[in-house]
């Protein structure tokens, strides 16, 4: 059954909300040009169309999400971003996981944003949300999905799969409806992944905000007006967007086995660069407040955040960066359509500031070296040189593309190793921030001559310079690149300490820059120190190739690890111990060997009781629920000789579609983290080579050997009942019960004789963690007594790294009191906002 009327009912809510955000944009216009008699019905009219646009794009959020969680696999969207076993959790992932899902977080954000400047800001109201709902506008073209005059507008997400594929199978029976989605890509079955897109798009969203103030107050002659209003908004949209940044990078830390957080993607870039040019946006905004010097950078800097926000949407979905970036999104054939959204807004813009420039109030007093104005500029130009540098060489396809859309040729060709040419010029341009942010934090309260600058900054200097030697000694700081960025980040540390110090005494409430930049310097140095002096322990002293076909650096920088035999690192013993499952309502993880699959992927049936600390969770021939069926786990033990023991558990993910994906586990300590991933392991398709049987007889009770282990048979049963056979009345089935005792855990392996139709069967098992296969061979009665065959095969291993992330955590922590530095300054700004408000002097 095809369930049209969601899909219809979600399609035309996308159009209602298209129309009433035109007729909004219009309605505002109209009012901002009309006279006061004619303006409060324009209001009232913008008002309700923005509203209606609202409530649309709550269906529209509303419709997708009921398509996604009720299983409609008969839509494109949900068959190629979910499927039915997916949590409720990851369903909300996998809304976003699409192009169309993204565009519409984005639009939602937006109606959210947009509800809040009208009922905060009357004055403003009418030309900051004329510009805000023509953008809105733009944005919901993206997913509108109509054809008209053979142009494509926008890719709808209610399309269904028929119209989507040309498959035969839709020629047979077009009502055909997939049992199963493909399935959300499994490196974003995260929890990141929940909360990190949505944190993002509000930080792209809210840079629309700054944006439409200055827009604003261009348009109507209110040049410096608009700077109050934007400010608090604009540091909201950076810690938003930081945040977001920040939140990406720990999703990619914990989940991707590239053994960092920062690749320097093109994705990553594009994402990267807004946010430089609004941290210095933001700066010049605030000195505008004391000079009028920075008020023109000010508006080119608020706008070139917006534009650049566009650039990026356009560089990841244009499919543009498909060959250089794995984050990309591929072209849905809205490239032309995106480059139209970028170039109307970056032509208008251009167009209004430079008709405005010359009415823009300036100041012709030079700036001296000792003014708080040249040090702001100073520290946004080199975030702008930083942002610059990224985004040139980010373009290069870009730049291909277009030399080529003209008939030329051009092989120009992104940097090979991103990391180092990002890393090289970015080290440097974060030193001098680094030295600007500290330095710079004395104009602000006071004016300061030549001698008093002195003053302020020996103590901040000779404090920095000791602990920065004494921090270089003990930590082996050698490379001159990380002894200046060490020395500058602990400079602003303790120059802003000060500052900070004396703000406690006086007016806490302006400690809010002070703060934000000690948590930046905190996170240099924390980059530092865990991406620079990033050490790999599992290096291989052997001798040993592990296998000719691998890269260089797997046979010399890996481990290889057999399963139950200690292999020494460095100041740890490592075990394997095998493959573990997660098991719904159990804290920990379960051996393999003590479950048993019947059929149904997402059950298993408990071969022995399974206990956790002491306590028994599931008993003998209990049924269980596997929480992830493409998720495995490989338990590895870390031993010290102090009797520290720690176990980890990297995992690998068997997927459809993309195969096998590793992520890593990680040790976290206070110092460092001890970053620990697989490599590879043996592939469970492969056909296994045993050895020749050996066999054994032995009684009930007796012991014997398998593959080094003790083992013991424990008991010999009839059965009547044996998986995919079936027992006549003369058949016989007997099962023997054998306890194999590993050094964690006992093994239970329950090989069948069986005598069917006068024949004899053998069904033997297999036990992965001895790696060995026993059958029941024989029965001798006279005796009582029983044979058992036993083969052996190469027992289960990985191959690991191993890597030591030293004081990282100073990253996180950065993050943090940096998150807090922007929240006091977002809430003095606002404070200030409101007094000026309810004074009646909002403009």
């Amino acid at each position: 059954m095809i369930h049209t009327f969601v899909g219809n009912l979600g399609h035309f809510l996308v159009i209602t909300a298209f129309v009433s955000v035109l007729i909004s944009a219009f309605s505002y216009w109209k009012a901002q040009r009309s006279d006061e008699i004619a303006r409060p019905s324009w209001l009232s009219y913008a008002r309700i169309a923005f509203y209606i646009h609202g409530a649309s794009v709550f269906g529209v959020v509303a419709s997708l999400f009921y398509i996604i969680n009720s299983h409609y696999f008969e839509y494109h969207y949900a068959w190629s971003h979910s499927s039915a076993e997916l949590p409720v959790y990851y369903q909300i992932a996998t809304f976003w996981n699409g192009q169309e899902g993204s565009f519409l977080l984005w639009a939602f954000w937006h109606v959210i944003l947009g509800a809040i400047l009208i009922n905060t800001n009357k004055f403003w109201e009418a030309p900051i949300m004329a510009v805000f709902a023509a953008v809105q506008a733009f944005l919901l073209s993206m997913i509108l999905g109509v054809v008209i005059f053979n142009v494509k507008f926008g890719s709808s997400p209610f399309i269904l799969l028929r119209e989507a594929m040309n498959a035969p199978i839709f020629q047979l029976n077009p009502d055909f409806v997939p049992k199963d989605g493909s399935g959300l890509n499994p490196l974003l079955q995260n929890y990141w992944m929940v909360i990190h897109p949505p944190t993002l798009f509000l930080g792209f969203a809210t840079t629309i905000i700054p944006f439409v103030y200055c827009m604003a107050g261009l348009w109507i002659g209110k040049y410096k007006e608009w700077i109050r209003p934007a400010l608090p908004w604009a540091l909201f949209s950076a810690v938003t967007l930081g945040v977001g940044i920040l939140m990406g990078a720990y999703w990619a830390y914990e989940t991707l086995n590239f053994g960092g957080y920062w690749n320097w993607d093109p994705v990553e870039n594009a994402i990267y660069v807004p946010w430089l040019v609004l941290v210095a946006a933001i700066h010049t905004m605030i000195t505008f407040k004391k000079s009028n010097n920075a008020l023109k950078a000010a508006m080119v800097l608020s706008i070139t955040t917006f534009i650049l926000v566009l650039y990026a949407t356009f560089l990841t979905r244009s499919g543009i960066l498909g060959d250089s970036s794995v984050h990309s999104f591929t072209d849905l054939g809205l490239s032309g359509q995106l480059l139209v959204y970028l170039i109307t807004f970056a032509a208008l813009s251009i167009w209004l500031l430079a008709k405005t420039w010359g009415k823009i109030p300036t100041s012709d007093e030079e700036v001296s070296t000792y003014s708080r104005e040249f040090w702001i500029f100073m520290g946004a130009a080199t975030l702008c040189v930083m942002a610059f540098q990224v985004i040139i060489p980010t373009s290069i396809p870009v730049w291909n593309a277009i030399v080529e859309l003209f008939g030329g040729i051009s092989n120009v060709a992104p940097p090979v190793d991103q990391v180092a040419f990002y890393s090289k010029w970015q080290i440097w341009l974060a030193v001098i921030l680094a030295l600007l942010s500290g330095t710079g934090q004395f104009f602000w309260w006071k004016k300061v001559d030549k001698q008093k600058l002195k003053e302020s900054l020996f103590y901040p200097a000779v404090i920095s310079l000791l602990a920065s030697g004494i921090i270089i000694v003990v930590a082996k700081v050698t490379e001159p690149a990380y002894i200046l960025l060490l020395t500058a980040g602990i400079y602003s540390i303790v120059a802003n300490g000060k500052i900070l110090f004396l703000l406690l005494k006086s007016n806490a409430k302006l400690a809010g820059g002070a703060v934000a930049h000690i948590g930046i310097a905190m996170m240099l140095v924390g980059v530092l120190f865990s991406s620079g002096y990033s050490k790999i322990i599992s290096i291989n002293n052997t001798g040993m190739v592990w296998h000719k076909d691998f890269p260089e650096e797997m046979n010399t920088d890996n481990l290889l690890l057999f399963q139950h035999e200690a292999m020494q690192m460095g100041d740890y013993s490592l075990n394997y111990k095998g493959i573990r499952k997660e098991i719904e309502g159990f804290p920990g993880y379960v051996s393999t060997s003590a479950i048993e699959a019947f059929g149904d992927k997402h059950k298993v049936v408990a071969r022995k009781d399974i206990t956790w600390k002491g306590k028994k969770y599931f008993s003998e021939g209990d049924t269980l629920e596997i929480d992830n069926p493409e998720n495995i786990f490989f338990e590895i033990e870390y031993s010290k000789k102090n009797g520290q023991t720690f176990n980890l558990y990297p995992r690998l993910q068997m997927n459809e579609s993309m195969g096998q994906v590793y992520s890593p586990d990680i040790k976290r300590t206070l110092t460092s983290d001890l970053y620990t991933h697989v490599r590879t392991f043996p592939d469970p398709e492969s056909e296994t080579e045993w050895s020749e049987t050996e066999e054994v007889t032995v009684k009930v009770g007796e012991t014997f050997f398998v593959n080094d282990f003790v083992a013991r048979v424990q008991g010999i049963e009839r059965i009547t009942e044996i998986p995919q056979v079936t027992l006549g009345p003369e058949d016989v089935a007997i099962k023997a019960r054998i306890v194999i005792s590993g050094s964690d855990e006992d093994y239970i392996v329950e090989p069948i004789y069986l005598i069917k139709d006068r024949m004899i069967g053998l069904i033997p098992e297999e036990v992965n963690d001895v790696g060995a296969k026993i059958t029941f061979v024989n029965v001798h009665p006279e005796s009582n007594s029983f044979t058992f065959g036993i083969n052996t095969t190469q027992k289960e291993w990985v191959i690991l790294e191993a890597v030591v992330k030293p004081y990282i955590n100073i990253l996180w922590t950065g993050t943090l009191v940096m998150v807090l530095g922007f929240a006091m300054a977002i809430r003095r700004r606002y404070v200030e906002f409101i007094k000026m408000r309810d004074k009646g002097q909002e403009e």
